[in-house]
């Protein structure tokens, strides 16, 4: 394990729950906060889902091989990987109210670069500048939508997580309307949707300032008062849950990255009615992302990461080997049941390693786009070796990791009793 993630499952390095800070009583879930991070997370991923939209745009303008377009994602994945846990665990002791749209903003250059880009190395750079954005943004807006949740942790991420799902749905649809027809110049188009996600982000650093100056970010309650577990169980359950996000987005990059080609591949759909395909999954693990998070508050994290990712298997299995209607129709089922992992293994994670939530958060996001990123690389060298078509035959056996869900301790005693929103 890093530095990072030994110093977040250290016995000593964990507050008890009478100092565990929050920032809002649990009776007072400022849900306006979560409802604008949701948002803001939706303009922030509706500009990171059009990097792997118009990968059939710039394959077929530059002659990319599968490996190319694979270190592409790499790069944007990888750079985003690598800062968010040092972006969190900045955070965590010294809070920044407007780090938020200084991401943004460097979100908004590596969109323009990359409209502007005229070779694979171009290219390559301005993605790893869009993912260095996205590695400020998720972690802190994480973070402060922990901190909004009022004791509600598993609602208020799962909330800001939908926001994200569906801006990723998004841009597949936007690259088939607006950057397939009109070419790879009017991807600076979207900088009008990170300007307003910079003027969003800018409202909400000056209600988070607001709460530092009354000094509500130093409240202590009980509302999180995590797990307890020895290191040795700590440190297991840690793996455990990182193992789970290989399966996950190993599975999912499959998918988000190259279930276009797939298509056009096996069953002679055009580039327009693919990127329509991948709209109707990515909204299918939008429309699923929300479920997880009350869900796990009410009956606990572990069963729904057993059902989110274990049951996925019979639909991934069978995917490969079916004709295109019910490829679609497999998809979407997969979609709606992979959806609610993330959030239930972040809050599981932040439960295993409280008064750590920042860095937690950048940990995960952070090792998530990792996974991704080297996931992308991995299968597009598989798939110029052997096929696209042999590339879902072997992700379709990934979800089966999820047995090792039964290695996770009981998180029930954590959990907060329902409330109504």
């Amino acid at each position: 394990m890093t530095e990072a993630a030994e110093d977040l499952i250290s016995p000593e390095a964990q507050p008890t729950a009478a100092a565990q800070p929050d920032l809002l009583p649990a009776a007072a879930t400022a849900m306006s906060i979560i409802a604008a991070l949701s948002v803001s997370h939706l303009l922030n991923d509706t500009i990171q889902a059009l990097i792997p939209a118009i990968y059939p745009v710039l394959k077929e303008s530059y002659g990319l091989s599968f490996s190319q377009i694979g270190l592409i994602t790499f790069a944007f994945q990888m750079s985003s990987s690598l800062l968010q846990p040092v972006v969190g665990s900045f955070t965590d002791k010294r809070p920044q109210p407007f780090s938020l749209a200084v991401g943004m903003t460097i979100t908004l250059v590596g969109l323009l670069l990359l409209a502007w880009a005229h070779s694979f190395g171009q290219i390559v750079g301005s993605a790893a500048l869009v993912g260095a954005g996205s590695a400020i943004f998720h972690p802190e807006a994480s973070r402060l939508a922990h901190l909004a949740a009022g004791g509600r942790h598993g609602f208020a991420q799962s909330l800001f997580q939908v926001g994200g799902n569906f801006g990723s749905s998004l841009g597949p649809l936007l690259a088939a309307w607006i950057i397939v027809p009109r070419g790879q110049g009017s991807i600076g188009y979207f900088s009008v949707i990170a300007l307003a996600a910079i003027v969003l982000l800018i409202s909400i650093g000056r209600w988070y300032r607001e709460q530092m100056r009354l000094g509500h970010t130093k409240r202590k309650t009980k509302t999180f008062a995590g797990l307890n577990l020895s290191r040795g169980r700590t440190i297991l359950a840690m793996t455990v849950l990182l193992l789970l996000v290989v399966s996950k987005y190993f599975y999912l990059i499959s998918l988000t990255n190259y279930y276009t080609f797939y298509l056009i591949h096996k069953f002679g759909v055009s580039v327009q009615a693919s990127q329509i395909y991948l709209f109707i999954f990515l909204f299918a693990v939008a429309a699923g992302t929300y479920a997880g998070g009350p869900l796990g508050d009410r009956f606990g994290r572990k069963a729904i990461i057993w059902v989110s990712i274990l049951g996925v298997a019979p639909f991934s299995l069978l995917l490969p080997h079916v004709g295109l209607a019910m490829t679609v129709v497999l998809s979407i089922c997969a979609g709606l049941i992979l959806a609610s992992a993330f959030s239930a293994i972040l809050v599981f994670a932040q439960e295993l390693a409280p008064g750590r939530v920042g860095m937690v958060a950048g940990l995960f996001f952070g090792f998530a786009f990792g996974v991704s990123g080297v996931a992308s690389a991995a299968l597009g060298e598989l798939a110029d070796r052997t096929s696209i078509e042999f590339v879902f035959q072997v992700c379709a056996y990934l979800p089966l990791i999820g047995l090792l869900t039964a290695l996770l301790p009981s998180d029930r005693r954590s959990v907060p009793s329902p409330r109504t929103p």
